[in-house]
């Protein structure tokens, strides 16, 4: 029987206590600011979540089960849920941050680039991106029009010259053109650098060869466009990205040349759960906060949770959210199962697009019924559920909506779909 031992509970009650210690008292004040607190990422290295995924050589807990937490997957959902039971911008920005962010260079990369990005990743120090999505390839990520062009010559250009520093290389250098739009955690301080995917050639059957390719932040002709104004997630950092003749290094390809697409879509099951798990958490503050409010205040002399018209929303957000938690830690534990070898790729595919699509739909559903009982209070941007409400949609859209989730499981099951 599947169920969370003593050290994933005793992890949680050391986030939750952090949580609510360290960001519960910000968080209205971040929301209103539209403020990414960057000094936060720090205190999330420092704890150790950003190294939860990451093994001991480059400053993680992977495996290791020590006192910065699990060291396993489960681990790193348990402390996406804590966060995101009390913000989900940071809950988003930890999530990002090592799913979106560390994992493609810890499953792909060379020992180099191991060691030249990992450390200060995983220690807080600096935030990294995926640059998957673009304004015209979003579910279709298959149709990224942003392309590299392998140059082969000596390049001197602003930044590139012999000493192959950021801006270039002296020797060959990949040169990227296109946009990438809606990127969590491009446009901070402290971002270090972005994996994007681009066209690098043309296959025999006339597909395109999609590869992924690492561009440092600062790089000449990566811009970095101004912050989205965003219905949620007001304190998450998001922005398009412009490359504009920006020229990297040839050795920082990630991974092999061609199996970009197929490399972002491995880690996207990944980020599927993590985002399960940041909607379990908005859903169960949203029932904390209807439960409290419905056997607080008093309409017609009694509590209005008295009242089947509330009590029955809020018992049936119990089943739901309690169905999101099992689907969520369920997929978290098949994908430790799987990096022990004892499960397959496809098995965590179909649990993960399981549990992304149902914990999501519960959570804006949530989000609907705690605002609903709270009534014209509920409207005002003083009460949390407003923030609930407003950060839910997301959910079902981010990291695959849930169409694609639909269309994942409807291949799973084995009917025919479109390719």
């Amino acid at each position: 029987m599947f169920e969370l031992g003593k050290d994933h509970e005793d992890f949680r009650r050391a986030v939750r206590d952090f949580a609510e210690a360290e960001v519960a008292p910000h968080v209205a004040d971040w929301d209103r600011r539209a403020r990414l607190p960057v000094e936060l990422v720090a205190r999330l290295g420092e704890l150790g979540l950003f190294g939860l995924l990451a093994p001991e050589e480059y400053g993680g807990s992977a495996g290791s089960g020590g006192a910065e937490g699990p060291g396993d997957f489960t681990g790193f959902c348990v402390a996406v849920e804590e966060l995101g039971r009390v913000d989900q911008s940071v809950g988003i920005t930890l999530s990002a941050g090592v799913g979106l962010g560390i994992n493609p260079i810890l499953a792909f990369g060379t020992t180099e680039q191991k060691e030249r990005w990992l450390p200060d990743l995983v220690a807080g120090r600096a935030l990294a991106a995926f640059g998957l999505t673009e304004p015209e390839a979003g579910s279709d990520a298959g149709a990224t029009r942003t392309r590299a062009i392998l140059d082969e010559g000596p390049h001197s250009g602003p930044g590139g010259g012999p000493d192959g520093g950021p801006g270039g290389s002296g020797g060959a250098g990949w040169v990227l053109d296109g946009a990438k739009a809606f990127i969590t955690n491009s446009g901070t301080p402290v971002t270090s650098v972005v994996t994007v995917t681009a066209r690098t050639g043309t296959r025999l059957d006339g597909s395109p060869e999609i590869s992924a390719i690492l561009v440092p932040a600062g790089t000449p002709g990566l811009v970095v466009e101004p912050a989205y104004r965003k219905l949620g997630w007001h304190a998450s950092d998001t922005h398009g990205l412009v490359l504009d003749g920006c020229r990297v290094p040839a050795e920082n390809l990630l991974g092999a040349r061609g199996q970009g697409l197929a490399q972002f879509l491995a880690i996207l099951d990944d980020g599927r759960i993590a985002i399960s798990a940041l909607a379990v958490g908005l859903a169960q503050a949203c029932l904390d906060a209807a439960r409290a409010h419905a056997t607080g205040r008093t309409a017609f002399g009694r509590p209005i949770g008295a009242n089947q018209g509330v009590a029955f929303p809020l018992a049936d957000l119990a089943v739901g959210l309690e169905a999101a938690r099992l689907l969520t830690y369920r997929a978290a534990w098949l994908r430790d199962e799987l990096a022990a070898g004892r499960r397959s790729a496809a098995e965590v595919k179909q649990a993960a697009a399981m549990a992304k699509l149902h914990s999501t739909e519960v959570a804006v559903g949530a989000a609907r019924t705690a605002t609903q009982v709270f009534g014209g209070a509920g409207f005002i941007e003083e009460s949390p559920v407003a923030r609930y409400y407003r950060d839910a949609k997301i959910l079902e859209i981010g990291e695959g909506t849930s169409e694609i989730q639909r269309l994942v499981i409807a291949r799973g099951l084995g009917l025919p779909t479109p390719t």
